[in-house]
């Protein structure tokens, strides 16, 4: 029996990718691992189809399902809800710009069973030099082991519970959006569950690998905002 169904969704940025599943596939646990393949490139899909039979994984390419672009962010978390119901096991979701510890799997499954009325928990991101980085940046001087907290967790590396999971239909997502964490998070207090960050075990997170546009809120904020704003591209 699995103890958690782990996905990845996938839009090229092959490289990270690659050490991403590389990092899930030397971890501890025993739980199935997915990948949601959102329309990628014809070599990052055929690099994909290689990695499933190397590294033992399930390869889901959203274009043999839907013809809507990308990103279909609400679709993969559907299409994953009921997949990990269907399993009874919590759904963890470890994003292609993340790298993770041989125990984070372990650990968010102990936890999320330990800590009271768990909807969410999320392990810290850092970078290179394992300094806490985006997007937890607020937390920066807290010093506890584990915060129970109010604010919006992420999705780079973060266990929803399988109370949370049959509590709320992720088919009432709302389609006017591209990305789910903040709605998630605020439902699953709403629901009067908690949410949790875990301060001692980080991930290494690379900010906006398979989004490099984003990469100019930092290098040219008007092109960013004509982006996000004018062109409706990254709603959350």
């Amino acid at each position: 029996m699995y103890e958690a169904l782990v996905i990845t969704p996938v839009k090229d940025s092959l490289n990270t990718t690659i050490e991403t599943i590389r990092s899930i596939r030397n971890s501890t646990g025993n739980f199935h691992y997915c990948i949601f393949n959102d329309f990628s490139s014809d070599e990052t899909t055929n690099e994909l189809k290689a990695l499933s039979i190397q590294y033992d994984f399930e390869l889901i390419n959203l274009s043999e399902i839907t013809d809507t672009p990308s990103p279909n962010y609400r679709l993969v978390l559907q299409m994953a809800q009921q997949k990990a119901l269907e399993l009874k096991v919590p759904l963890i979701i470890i994003e292609s710009d993340v790298e993770i510890k041989s125990n984070t799997i372990e650990e968010l499954i102990r936890q999320s069973r330990s800590l009271p009325d768990c909807g969410m928990v999320a392990s810290i991101t850092k970078d290179l030099e394992g300094k806490i980085n985006f997007p937890y940046l607020n937390f920066r001087s807290l010093n506890k082991e584990i915060i129970k907290t109010r604010h919006s967790l992420s999705f780079c590396c973060t266990l929803l519970a399988t109370k949370l999971l049959m509590q709320y239909d992720f088919k009432l997502l709302s389609i006017e959006k591209h990305w789910y964490d903040v709605s998630i998070s605020r439902k699953s207090l709403q629901l009067g569950l908690n949410n949790y960050l875990l301060m001692t075990e980080g991930v290494l997170h690379k900010p906006h690998s398979s989004r490099p546009w984003k990469q100019l809120k930092y290098k040219n904020p008007m092109k960013y905002y004509y982006q996000k704003l004018v062109k409706r591209l990254d709603r959350i």
